[in-house]
């Protein structure tokens, strides 16, 4: 993923998908990179899942926690993952990444319930 490379060494990400209108609506969530791809995970029912459901058509830039830009943004492709496998996969990226603070998400997600709704994004460099 070495168009993506800029975004090596930061904990944020801007994760920009699409309207139907074709406005770009932009996110800030933590990611992972594993096997040449960036992982996100999200709530289900989320704005970025329903708009990924009818495009795959993203962009992506590093960003602070609060999405303030901290770079360019790059094209990308994303996908909603149905593979338990590869969900596991981007999971275990996650916690290496953000350890006790992925546990605490972790935690938290089971203890409302919400852990099972939750969604996996893979992305890719256009």
């Amino acid at each position: 993923m070495s168009s993506l490379d800029p975004l090596d060494g930061h904990r944020y990400l801007s994760l920009a998908t699409f309207r139907k209108n074709g406005k770009k609506v932009a996110t800030p969530v933590w990611f992972a990179e594993d096997g040449g791809k960036l992982w996100v995970f999200t709530a289900g029912e989320s704005g970025k899942v329903k708009r990924l459901r009818n495009s795959s058509r993203a962009e992506v830039a590093p960003c602070s926690m609060r999405g303030e830009l901290r770079g360019e943004w790059q094209p990308a492709t994303a996908r909603l993952v149905d593979d338990p496998k590869a969900e596991e996969r981007a999971y275990r990226a996650l916690r290496r990444k953000y350890g006790w603070q992925m546990w605490l998400t972790d935690l938290g997600s089971r203890l409302t319930g919400k852990i099972d709704r939750r969604a996996v994004i893979e992305v890719t460099s256009s």
